[in-house]
């Protein structure tokens, strides 16, 4: 690479698009050069270094991975003015924040299924910040000293149980059933999350176009928060909500969540097979 993550340093200093992926059963990290067709493969990891080995692969030889594994999904609800309208709700007064279980995640191509008793299956396209180091009591000016990068992602929502389970407090099936938190397709590192487009298709369609200077708690304000409760981890990832537009999706449908810098995350709906 050239660049700080190849030297052993956990962060970057300029662009790199991280792609997690395995040949032959072998799981790499790697660069993906641009033209989106080959990877420069690494040794190690990005959180404790990563060293160029010299060997290219061609996308269309592997299989491209989730870019984290198994990590812990922290969300951010209403965080975007436009979508708390559209919700019929008031801003909130301290953020409202979300798990979804490691195991929701899925990658890059990798279908959403849409499950045998859903009645309405939403998308939510968002930002996604990866933390690059164990992180507490972080303030706003440093939380870019911890953040590895950035993602896509798709915190797919189950409105009918989402709304059930709010009325007691909880908010876990909703949110965190499987496949319901597709990421990728790269760790995009020296990125600027103040103002990145993003942009949600469904089917080819438009459904959502924002920035992520109109969220209502920027990047380094949500990585502060949460370092001041609790240790954010290495390969954390933190969904910064989603902007207004949201809307349901079907079996066949094909979901594309789009932003600047990092490249587009595409998941097919695929009905529940069972």
């Amino acid at each position: 690479m050239g660049r700080a993550a190849a030297r052993g340093c956990p962060v970057a200093e300029v662009s790199v698009r991280i792609v997690r992926y395995a040949v032959d059963g072998v799981r790499h990290y790697g660069e993906l050069e641009a033209g989106d067709s080959r990877i420069a493969r690494f040794a190690g990891d990005p959180y404790t270094g990563l060293v160029p080995t010299g060997h290219v692969d061609q996308v269309g030889d592997v299989t491209v991975l989730p870019p984290l594994d198994r990590p812990r999904i922290f969300g951010f609800a209403y965080n975007y003015a436009a979508h708390v309208d559209e919700t019929d709700r008031e801003i909130p007064d301290v953020p409202v924040c979300f798990m979804k279980p490691s195991t929701a995640v899925v990658g890059p191509g990798d279908a959403i299924v849409y499950p045998a008793d859903g009645e309405l299956i939403h998308f939510e396209g968002e930002l996604v910040v990866v933390i690059g180091k164990e992180a507490r009591h972080v303030k706003p000016a440093e939380a870019h000293e911890y953040i590895l990068g950035y993602t896509c992602g798709n915190d797919v929502s189950d409105r009918i149980v989402q709304r059930k389970e709010s009325k007691y407090g909880t908010l876990l099936i909703g949110k965190g059933q499987d496949t319901f938190a597709p990421l990728g397709p790269v760790i995009a590192t020296g990125l600027d999350p103040a103002k990145l487009s993003l942009t949600t298709r469904v089917n080819g369609t438009v459904m959502q176009s924002a920035s992520t200077a109109d969220l209502l708690l920027a990047v380094p304000d949500l990585v502060s928060y949460l370092s001041r409760h609790l240790t954010l981890l290495p390969g954390d990832a933190i969904m910064t909500g989603t902007p207004s537009g949201v809307g349901p999706i079907r079996p066949g449908d094909e979901v594309e969540v789009e932003i600047e810098g990092i490249g587009v995350l595409r998941n097919p709906v695929v009905a529940d097979s069972r």
